[in-house]
């Protein structure tokens, strides 16, 4: 069984993970954990820059194409399905690789102590989102001062499903869970001059466009409610207006960069503080030669 460090490639949206892990796990021989919450979705292929089918022959992907677009998902599920991945890589003789920028997806496999596995609650989440983020953050202070802390009162889909939790739970978010060790782990984070990342980012989402977004998306709002998590996600929450009213496409493609650009922004922020990391400038082409070298020690 492979018991090597576990190996982590992080990054802003856009910084270039994917090409880089695939090429970590043809030298090594591993297998790629995505670590992307959109991802995770059935028929969300050009709008979460999904691996090709072409990439994922190259490398095995694991955690993609595990949810339809309705259905919740969270960061405790994903962290349990991310363990029972990385130990049938592990079995194997493989080296896992998790690769992905959705930093609480990440905080909840290194710190199996934040996140307890508790399935959503429709009825109560119901109940929750008709009370205002104030409110919320303030019931969440009572329940678990801990999560509160950890989470600004704006957060307001984070501080309802910590709340979810809290209220459902029988130990708190911020109880630690026995059964899950934190894997020892070495990280790297993918680091993009920020005015290049967001030129990066703006010719992505013309390019998604290009790609046959629109077409992907109407597909999904034909099947799903507005209020599924995939359609609420960043892109196809934006456009959807676009759908029914043309006029209004060039302002909702300004709006998804904008809101992409933002979204990377809180990335680097979150990387930069949130995760021991060796850094990598990708501009220079940060190569698998540098990366295991740093790897090994």
């Amino acid at each position: 069984m492979n018991l090597s460090p576990l190996l982590l490639v992080v990054g802003p949206t856009g910084s270039g993970k994917t090409s880089l892990g695939i090429a970590l796990c043809e030298r090594l021989g591993g297998e790629i954990v995505s670590a992307d919450s959109m991802q995770v979705y059935r028929g969300c292929d050009i709008g979460t820059a999904k691996a090709t089918p072409q990439e994922q022959a190259r490398a095995r992907h694991h955690l993609i194409d595990i949810r339809d677009p309705d259905e919740e998902y969270s960061a405790a599920q994903w962290a349990q399905d991310a363990r029972a991945a990385i130990a049938d890589i592990r079995a194997r003789d493989k080296q896992p690789i998790i690769v992905g920028g959705t930093g609480f997806y990440i905080r909840a496999l290194l710190q199996p102590d934040v996140l307890p596995p508790v399935p959503p609650d429709p009825q109560l989440r119901v109940q929750l989102e008709m009370e205002s983020s104030a409110a919320l953050h303030e019931k969440l202070a009572r329940h678990d001062s801990a999560a509160a802390t950890r989470l600004h009162p704006r957060d307001r889909q984070r501080v309802i499903r910590a709340l979810e939790i809290a209220l459902t739970a029988s130990t708190p978010q911020s109880t630690p869970s026995p059964e899950a060790a934190p894997p020892e782990y070495v990280a790297f984070a993918l680091d993009v001059p920020r005015a290049l990342l967001y030129e990066r980012l703006n010719r992505r989402v013309d390019a998604m466009l290009e790609a046959g977004f629109m077409e992907e998306l109407r597909a999904l709002a034909t099947e799903y409610s507005p209020a599924a998590p995939a359609l609420r996600s960043l892109g196809y929450k934006q456009m959807q207006p676009a759908l029914s009213q043309s006029a209004l496409f060039a302002e909702a493609v300004e709006l998804w960069k904008r809101d992409t650009r933002r979204y990377a922004k809180r990335q680097m922020t979150w990387f930069r503080h949130q995760l021991p990391a060796h850094r990598l400038d990708a501009t220079s082409g940060a190569s698998v030669e540098q990366l295991l070298a740093l790897w090994r020690g």
